[in-house]
């Protein structure tokens, strides 16, 4: 318990710093995005509904939005692991939009991008713990799992009480 309540806000923190900083400079994470929105635009063509926004710099306000509100979510523990796939949702496209360390040709900037890389990599660890993490209740599956044992023990019983009940 007393885990959760020290892990969830330092993991939430950078999402929330993160998030605030693209507000305050949407253009500057506009320019970033924009290589990675048109490619993936293009390559979906006729599958990303009319209604999706395509400006890049809308979509850094729709990511930073996420990271604020979902990083508050995972940080005061409401609805967490909701939270955490919301956080990991928009940690991959910003990982690939801002750390794409395969196409630096400067030695520094690429071992520099590369260290966010694997630093995102990390984070994206932790929330896949977060996402899983039921805090010590049953999981859906789990619960799913002992439901359909039970009801297969009742029926099993039901069946043999009404054998049981034809050959009285």
């Amino acid at each position: 318990m007393i885990l959760r309540r020290a892990a969830r806000p330092l993991l939430a923190s950078i999402f929330i710093f993160g998030g605030i900083g693209a507000l305050r400079d949407v253009q500057g994470h506009a320019k970033a995005a924009e290589p990675l929105i048109t490619g993936a635009l293009d390559k979906a063509d006729g599958l990303v509904p009319e209604r999706v926004p395509r400006d890049p710099a809308t979509l850094v306000r729709i990511d930073a939005a996420v990271k604020i509100g979902a990083g508050f979510a995972l940080a005061t523990g409401r609805v967490p692991r909701l939270a955490a796939v919301a956080l990991l949702g928009s940690l991959v496209p910003t990982t690939l939009a801002s750390h794409r360390f395969w196409e630096e040709t400067d030695s520094v900037a690429k071992a520099g991008q590369q260290v966010h890389f694997l630093k995102n990599a990390g984070l994206a660890g932790g929330l896949l713990l977060a996402v899983a993490d039921t805090a010590g209740k049953p999981s859906l599956g789990w619960r799913a799992r002992r439901a359909a044992k039970k009801a297969g023990k009742r029926a099993e019983r039901l069946g043999k009480k009404a054998e049981r009940s034809r050959t009285d």
